[in-house]
């Protein structure tokens, strides 16, 4: 009688689809990723500054070696040295 059954699943995804579009649903679902990553993130206590996760995000090596670590810096301010 709840979500357990893969017909009602099937059918609340066929109406968010025709309720929302297929446009937006990719928009929303990434939304609510991140806003789930940023939960997850302050429940954990550990978090990067959106600076650093946009750049780890865009930045790709053409060389195929990894980019050098940047400090983290923790809560206080003061940088963390990077984990070997």
């Amino acid at each position: 009688m709840g979500l357990d059954n893969p017909i009602h699943i099937a059918f609340l995804l066929i109406l968010l689809l025709l309720v929302f579009g297929a446009k937006r649903l990719p928009e929303m679902g990434r939304s609510l990723g991140t806003g789930m990553r940023g939960f997850k993130e302050s429940l954990s206590g550990e978090s990067t500054p959106p600076s650093l996760v946009a750049e780890e995000q865009t930045a790709t090596p053409a060389t195929g070696s990894a980019p050098a670590p940047t400090p983290v810096v923790t809560s206080i301010g003061q940088p963390r040295p990077p984990a070997a």
